[in-house]
């Protein structure tokens, strides 16, 4: 094998991430501590690699047969340790056939991912395709608005997105698309024909489809900014229902036209908002929608040991959604921002939760574009509910627990559901952030589940919105507290080899 044809890490990339890594992670790590576990993951490759220290030096193992040693720089040289770390993998690949055989791509992304392997589970390195598919679910993509799959028919169009230029032009779900710009694509993937129907925006393409009945016909479309609808919205006798299925960049502008439409509504009795199965998103977003139903308070205080991540800001007067009464419905996936909100919305004394305990995730990520055009989402703070608990770890606590087998001694009936008493919703505030048993105990109370489909959640949201005294009762079963943010003590980190 020439050594040119060997695969490299990308050295920009390498050095970003550990310096990013060191001054950013919520907790405190060496950058020595996260270069060996890089290195050590390229075992994940050829099992036969074998990285040790010995002697403060770096010792680079294949089989049985000694490749290199290095003399090891500062435990927070991060340039030291990005040279070191290339040279040694450069080593490697000359001795291994399956390190050889990779690209420059996955050998990146097995450095890095044994870098995230010392964080937490949320941090993630994405490689440049991927990085490309997250970015365009959070600020959309180039395209004309279809999502389809693969059927014995062919390429089954599955959705038109409202106001894309597929729905101008007709398309329906059910057709049948056969080529693009006269290629056929029978034997193509589908990773490649959503390439194929991407493009510059303003850029024409040519599809040639077939109608359920039939019918072929051709069209040209002119791809154009997509943005993934996250919100639907229904209303039936009076109560008008917001589905918000993630946070993206429209998230919030969606919210807020269906708060005015909503207002128009003869007799509107109020919100149903439903956040279940919600796994989170633009957290800014998340934060818009909270203030349109919230006059004045926390929204979000956030803190980590990189000044940035130390974050509070605070509700703003003149929203539409602020007067009206809100049931919100949650489960076990609605996490991150979504549960977010809900902590929000209950905190503020603006909503009565209803459903099952939330996923519980209350570390903040930030999202950080990298040299080589991936991403890394790296956990940097943690998130106070207004309140002041930690979510992390304990999630949101619905004011009506839905879920038919949990034992709790305090519940009352309520609407349908269970709700605790004001002494539980005090120890559920109360608990220490790194009291995880007692937290996991907590949770016992109402265990998060997946409710997505669950008309029961439903059926008692509506029948609180009939019933304004009914409402008024379980809104009072989470009073709203004195805010404890201001009194927390400041969070410390201890520095991890």
């Amino acid at each position: 094998m020439l050594a040119q044809s060997l695969p490299t890490p990308s050295k920009p990339t390498i050095a970003f991430v550990l310096e990013a890594i060191h001054d950013r992670a919520l907790t405190a790590f060496s950058t020595e501590s996260i270069a060996l576990e890089g290195l050590k993951g390229l075992a994940t490759i050829d099992p036969a690699l074998d990285v040790t220290i010995v002697d403060h030096r770096l010792r680079l193992r294949y089989r049985t047969h000694a490749l290199a040693s290095y003399a090891l720089p500062a435990a927070d040289d991060k340039g030291g340790w990005t040279f070191l770390i290339d040279q040694a993998t450069r080593e490697a690949t000359r001795h291994s056939a399956a390190l050889g055989k990779i690209d420059n791509d996955l050998l990146t992304e097995t450095l890095i991912d044994g870098f995230l392997s010392k964080l937490d589970i949320f941090s993630h390195y994405a490689g440049p395709a991927e990085a490309r598919e997250r970015r365009a679910s959070r600020t959309g993509f180039d395209g004309i608005g279809v999502r389809f799959e693969g059927t014995k028919e062919g390429v089954s169009l599955t959705e038109v997105m409202p106001g894309s230029p597929a729905q101008q032009a007709r398309l329906r779900v059910g057709d049948i698309l056969i080529a693009i710009d006269e290629i056929g694509l029978k034997g193509l993937d589908q990773d490649v024909i959503s390439q194929k129907l991407r493009g510059p925006i303003g850029s024409p393409v040519k599809l040639t489809l077939r109608h359920s009945d039939g019918t072929p016909f051709a069209v040209t479309l002119h791809r154009t900014l997509i943005v993934p609808p996250s919100v639907t919205v229904t209303s039936k006798d009076a109560i008008t229902t917001i589905a918000i299925a993630s946070f993206n960049q429209n998230t919030a502008a969606g919210v807020i036209e269906a708060l005015k439409t909503a207002r128009g509504l003869p007799g509107l009795k109020g919100i149903i908002l439903d956040l279940r199965g919600n796994s989170g998103g633009l957290l800014d977003q998340a934060i818009t929608v909270a203030d349109q139903f919230i006059e004045r308070g926390h929204l979000l205080a956030t803190r980590g040991r990189h000044p940035d991540a130390a974050q509070s800001q605070e509700a703003r007067a003149g929203d539409p959604g602020e007067s009206l009464p809100v049931v919100a419905l949650i489960d076990g996936h609605t996490a991150s921002a979504a549960e977010i909100l809900a902590a929000d919305l209950q905190d503020s004394g603006r909503a009565v939760l209803v459903g099952t305990n939330s996923f519980g995730k209350g570390a903040i990520q930030t999202v950080l574009d990298l040299p080589n055009d991936g991403e890394m989402t790296l956990t940097w703070s943690r998130f106070f509910a207004p309140s002041g608990y930690a979510l992390h770890g304990l999630g949101v606590l619905p004011s009506i627990c839905t879920v038919p087998d949990a034992k709790a001694t305090d519940d009352r009936p309520l609407a349908g559901g269970r709700a605790a008493s004001a002494g539980f919703f005090e120890a559920w505030r109360e608990v220490k952030p790194d009291d995880m048993p007692q937290r996991i105990k907590l949770r016992r109370h109402c265990p998060a589940g997946n409710h997505a489909d669950d008309k029961g959640d439903l059926a008692i949201a509506r029948h609180l919105l009939n019933d304004p005294a009914l409402f008024a009762r379980a809104l009072a079963v989470a009073a709203p507290v004195t805010s404890n943010l201001r009194l927390l003590p400041p969070l410390s980190f201890k520095k991890t080899q």
